[in-house]
């Protein structure tokens, strides 16, 4: 793990986050204190699903959302 002092991490931050992305990095203040820079990968969107193999044309498609859309009749008995 690379340790970078707090200006050297502020003057060399393309670096530092080039590393953090291959491995931990740890940056330095001058009190002492330590904080761990590490990447966080992108997580997959969930609308990122494979297609569907279907008969259906455009139109039936269409036609399907036309008939969901319709009034409703309830059949009285």
């Amino acid at each position: 793990m690379k340790v970078y002092t707090y200006s050297e991490a502020r003057q060399k931050l393309s670096e530092v986050l080039d590393r953090a992305a291959r491995e931990p990095v740890r940056i330095k203040r001058r009190r002492g204190e330590m904080f761990d820079v590490v990447r966080r990968p992108v997580p997959d969107s969930p609308f990122d699903i494979p297609g569907v193999k279907t008969k259906a044309t455009t139109e039936d498609i269409l036609q399907a959302i036309r008939e969901s859309r319709s009034p409703r009749r309830i059949a009285k008995g």
